[in-house]
């Protein structure tokens, strides 16, 4: 499989959605040309994707499932782009750069790229609970995963990660089980409630939906590891943010605890931990879920 030819052809399938998701809702022509300007910025579509593998996973491509989970998986979406024209803001990590353009209030301003953030946090609860209307996706189902989702992005997850993100930076001496805590929130987790969403909106039984969530926490801390290893190695035009940003502004990561040849080496044995959670497993989906998990630490060898 050609990972990264197929990753963004899902990743299409997740553009196709995401064109007009947002429309006839009402939303003031500026705050809705905000909101779409951080939403159609391009990217991995990682976390819409993990649902939508999960769901097939379990569910089988001829459920038809994948096509009515997709306003679910796009609300994944929804929820990490607001988090990033969140972080991007001069009280937060102060970046003008996001994806190669602009950060959101760079293009438009502060007060318009908050409020920007905070209707895409809300239209994803919207996106999410329009698939109770679809057949076969009972209520029961959408529920538990949106509070799995829900807890994931909040002040228990991604948010509290942010604020420890924010507390961390500049303070010396932060260890090596306080920065794996930190990004276990604020990245880990939303990437962990995609696939724990996926295998519970596909009717997975209980322990399919455990090996879900340890498969996403393997992957989530693999990510995140690469992520910091690539601010070191790699360049603005690559990343599309600047980069050497994390040592510019004093933020503790793994290679300035560890060191990179530790920090690549921590990355692949996450990778690998992914991989041993799929065993049970077989067909395109689950290779695809392994594929994946290799592919996010390759990137840094």
């Amino acid at each position: 499989m050609k990972i990264k030819e197929e990753l963004a052809r899902r990743a299409a399938e997740v553009e196709a959605y995401l064109a007009d998701c947002l429309r006839g809702r009402d939303i003031p022509d500026r705050l809705l040309a905000s909101m779409e300007y951080s939403l159609h910025a391009g990217g991995k579509r990682l976390r819409p994707a993990l649902v939508l593998s999960f769901v097939r996973l379990h569910a089988g491509q001829g459920s038809g499932l994948g096509k009515k989970t997709l306003p679910f998986a796009a609300a994944l979406e929804c929820i990490h782009t607001y988090s990033l024209i969140h972080d991007d803001l001069p009280a937060m990590d102060d970046d003008d750069l996001r994806r190669g353009k602009p950060s959101n209030h760079k293009q438009f301003d502060e007060a318009t790229a908050i409020l920007a953030g905070d209707g895409l946090l809300t239209e994803a609860f919207t996106l999410m609970f329009s698939c109770m209307d679809e057949g076969g996706l009972t209520a029961e189902r959408v529920l538990r995963a949106a509070q799995a989702v829900s807890v994931a992005a909040g002040s228990g997850g991604m948010v509290g990660g942010q604020a420890l993100d924010m507390e961390y930076t500049g303070r010396a001496g932060v260890s090596f089980e306080e920065l794996r805590g930190m990004h276990a929130m604020k990245t880990g987790a939303l990437i962990t409630a995609s696939c724990v969403a996926g295998a519970i909106l596909s009717g997975a039984a209980i322990p399919e939906v455990r090996r879900a969530r340890e498969y996403g926490r393997a992957v989530g801390q693999a990510f995140q590891i690469a992520d910091d290893i690539l601010d070191v190695v790699s360049d603005t035009a690559t990343l599309g943010k600047p980069a050497g940003s994390d040592e510019r502004q004093g933020k503790t990561t793994y290679p300035a605890l560890l060191g990179l040849d530790e920090s690549r080496r921590l990355a692949q044995d996450r990778a690998d931990d992914a991989v041993r959670h799929l065993q049970p497993y077989t067909g395109a989906e689950a290779d695809f879920l392994r594929e994946l998990a290799r592919y996010i630490v390759e990137r840094v060898h």
